[in-house]
């Protein structure tokens, strides 16, 4: 059995840190983890990996109580929303028992809020247990109602599997939230249809342009769609208007009058929404990235293996909180390299 393998046990109590605020050199508090715990997906997304991806090996993963100590420093640090992310974090063994001990925080009230994204082919298995461990809504990612697009797109998806993961999601009480990335040529025509899909079911659909993350073996550029002209198009048969909504994320909101449901926008191609940023992403290699489009990295798994203490990972989080960028700039160019050479699974969704 390997590190990676080996059953949780739990860590020792924190020593609190109450106080610390983990704020950059702009002024941005950060209180939004996103921990990813796995690079491993059984999908192979055309726009975010390439079909035969190399998985890390499992020594330089981070163990379930290396993850759980990174994140309860960050908890005590001030952060108070965790999103579990991967990869496909439901692939990750052991992972309820890794909730089991974060959902402690929310307990105590040091934490308001856990949440996860999932391509949805594992929920139905997990649902019961998400709900039982304290989440209360979800993000699940699919981009077409098109079962056929659906496996070309994923490269052997099925449609069905996880769309009863949805429904197991919604039987068990969990708000789920629907992410589809928009894709000039492959999904345009089909937006409002996933729309009118989601909101028919009560759910929040959430729209993100395709970012250029990592080498993969299509070009991005023809595939790029500007969510202004998304908008656009929705403005003229639907009427939207603006919302304050604030779930903690990049996405800015409009209410549909038509459908009764809500619509998330993530443009980070077309609008910079860096300003009021307050996440940073942890890999599950145990790499602090305080921006998505940017190569910054601190290295926390070496100062847990070195032997570091609990102060020790906490100041160097500090550390790299205090570099982040004022925000990412992104770019898609035919025929140019990606404007971050890793992959969105390797850096957490």
């Amino acid at each position: 059995m390997t590190p990676y393998d080996a059953p949780f046990a739990q860590p020792a109590p924190l020593r609190s840190t109450a106080g610390s605020a983990l704020t950059d050199g702009l002024g941005r508090k950060v209180t939004y983890l996103r921990l990813s715990v796995t690079d491993r997906c059984d999908l192979r997304c055309v726009y975010c990996m390439a079909e035969h991806m190399r998985f890390l090996p499992k020594a330089e993963v981070l163990t379930l109580e290396e993850l759980n100590r990174l994140a309860s420093v960050f908890i005590d640090l001030g952060v108070r929303k965790v999103r579990l992310t991967g990869g496909e974090p439901l692939m990750r063994k052991g992972i309820l028992d890794l909730l089991e001990y974060l959902s402690g925080h929310l307990a105590s009230g040091a934490l308001d809020e856990i949440t996860l994204t999932t391509n949805g082919t594992q929920l139905a298995k997990f649902a019961p247990d998400l709900a039982r461990l304290g989440l209360k809504r979800i993000n699940v990612s699919m981009d077409t109602l098109k079962p056929d697009l659906f496996r070309r797109l994923t490269r052997g998806g099925d449609l069905t599997v996880v769309q009863a993961g949805i429904e197991a999601a919604r039987a068990a009480g969990l708000a789920v939230k629907i992410n589809a990335v928009a894709l000039a040529r492959d999904n345009r025509a089909e937006i409002p249809a996933l729309i009118q899909w989601s909101h028919a079911r009560g759910l929040d659909i959430t729209l993100i342009e395709t970012m250029p993350m990592g080498e993969i073996d299509e070009d991005r550029t023809d595939q790029f769609l500007s969510l202004a002209e998304v908008r656009r198009d929705l403005d003229s048969f639907w009427t939207l208007r603006d919302l304050p909504l604030n779930t903690g994320g990049p996405a800015r909101y409009v209410a549909v009058a038509q459908t009764g449901g809500r619509i998330g926008f993530i443009t980070p191609m077309t609008h910079n929404f860096c300003e009021g940023c307050n996440r940073v992403r942890l890999t599950c290699t145990g790499t602090l990235h305080t921006c998505l489009g940017q190569e910054d990295a601190t290295d926390l798994r070496a100062v847990l293996r070195g032997g570091g203490s609990d102060a020790d990972v906490a100041a160097a989080i500090a550390t790299g909180i205090a570099t982040k960028p004022k925000g990412h700039d992104f770019r898609i160019d035919r025929g140019a390299a990606p404007s971050v050479s890793r992959h969105m699974s390797t850096t957490g969704g």
